[in-house]
């Protein structure tokens, strides 16, 4: 007879093998435990790429708006195009650190020293009228403080108020070696703003000049003006209708802002990106199969002991 420490090993081998042999699925337990934790791997991973692609093209459609300055110690004059109707130039002078003498004879014609251009044109939005501009060559040192002062006489006018138009435009060199000076005026009065100044007052015009990038490479230009009105205290004995215009131009700092909008979506980046992803699940799935090998040899391994041991004993 078999000793009671045999009989019950013996027992329990037996119930091992028969579990065994009646539960197959339990060899494929470790397997769903692996394919368990590929997923848990997968899953996130498949999310992070949509959410990388969605970035992406979020970014493609909403750039980012970009300003830097760039300082300049000498601007290119620009172009000052006047539209004075019958009001008469009396003097233009350049001055220095923001320092304007006293008037001398005022109303009566004085010196012109600056470089003028006198154009007719037909009217860019009619076609049709004939339009009369005076171009003044504008300040360029920023560091000395350049301005231009210039002076108009109205004698007479049937107006309840009186005013000039005046425009700018980036380069007055630009337009002096224009072959078609008066299509240059008639594209400068479509692309940029009019603005005005009042007489009896002398009007000081602070500019500053942002260029735009456009998506195409095209680079606009636009003036921003800060201005500032006092009032001139006339003490000549003239006529009611009589009317003085003072106005000045200079520069606000040495700085031309430039704008443009910037694209942060890196394709490059992106795809660096998916690379690690997809190198990392591929990295999950060998080590998926890797784990499943190991598994199924582990548990014919356990088997195969098994039944060493009830040979054995048998």
């Amino acid at each position: 007879m078999l000793r009671p420490e045999v009989s019950a090993s013996y027992q329990e081998l037996s119930e091992d093998v028969e579990r065994i042999s009646e539960n197959p699925t339990d060899e494929r337990e470790g397997e769903m435990e692996v394919h368990e934790d590929v997923s848990s791997v997968i899953l996130p991973a498949v999310f992070l790429v949509y959410q990388t692609i969605s970035d992406f093209r979020e970014k493609l459609k909403h750039p980012v708006m970009s300003v830097s300055y760039k300082e300049v110690s000498l601007y290119d004059a620009p172009g000052i195009a006047f539209y004075p109707g019958k009001a008469r130039l009396l003097s233009c002078k350049h001055h220095y650190y923001d320092h304007i003498p006293p008037l001398i004879n005022p109303g009566q014609p004085g010196d012109i020293e600056c470089t003028t251009q006198r154009i007719n044109y037909t009217d860019p939005f009619t076609n049709q009228t004939m339009k009369y501009a005076l171009v003044v060559q504008g300040p360029r040192d920023v560091k000395k403080k350049e301005l231009v002062f210039l002076q108009f006489h109205l004698n007479g006018t049937d107006q309840d108020f009186s005013a000039i138009d005046y425009l700018l435009f980036s380069s007055f060199q630009e337009f002096i070696n224009s072959p078609e000076k008066a299509e240059f005026m008639k594209d400068c009065e479509s692309s940029y703003s009019s603005w005005k100044f009042s007489g009896g007052f002398r009007t000081w015009v602070k500019m500053s000049l942002v260029k735009t990038k456009e998506e195409d490479g095209r680079e606009t230009v636009e003036f921003k003006q800060e201005t500032s009105v006092v009032n001139y205290i006339d003490q000549r004995t003239k006529p009611r209708s009589d009317q003085l215009f003072f106005v000045v131009f200079e520069w606000k700092d040495p700085f031309i802002q430039t704008v443009q909008d910037i694209i942060t979506a890196n394709p490059w980046n992106m795809i660096a990106l998916l690379c690690g992803i997809f190198l990392a699940l591929f990295k999950a799935a060998d080590f998926a199969k890797l784990s499943v090998k190991w598994m199924i040899k582990i548990r014919k391994r356990h088997l195969k002991r098994n039944r060493q041991v009830m040979n054995h004993i048998n």
